[in-house]
């Protein structure tokens, strides 16, 4: 199944007009339309900005170097 996700504003309530679609003439598909929730979407971003400053305010964030945490995740990746 391909998936095809765009953004769009709505112009016109009456129609949605998509272009330069990836699916071939003729071949079905299922539109699903789904509202964006700009308050939720707001609420997550602060609760995220929230989460950052206080993950970076912790006792030695500041002194990990980039090669730490890249030997870290190459750790991790090997399942160490």
């Amino acid at each position: 199944m391909t998936i095809y996700k765009a953004f769009i504003t709505i112009e016109d309530p009456n129609q949605v007009v998509l272009s330069n679609l990836p699916f071939q003439k003729g071949q079905r598909v299922r539109v699903v339309l789904v509202a964006e929730d700009d308050e939720r979407a707001t609420t997550i971003s602060q609760k995220f900005r929230n989460l950052f400053e206080k993950t970076q305010s912790l006792l030695g964030v500041g002194e990990i170097t980039e090669e730490e945490i890249a030997a870290e995740v190459k750790a991790y990746r090997r399942g160490e």
